[in-house]
């Protein structure tokens, strides 16, 4: 029995990701410099991840 297209390659669908982790976020906050230390890391503003 052959295997499902959408399930074949987890890889596929990690590259594309277009949801951050909080962490992730936060980086780009810091690389973008909208994030100061000692912010809190609740209610962060929405973020487009770097193409």
């Amino acid at each position: 029995m052959s295997q499902h297209s959408s399930l074949k390659s987890a890889t596929r669908i990690a590259a594309r990701r277009n949801v951050l982790k909080r962490f992730e976020r936060v980086d780009l906050l810091k690389k973008r410099g909208k994030w100061k230390e000692g912010d809190r890391g609740l209610g962060l503003p929405k973020t487009k991840a770097d193409q």
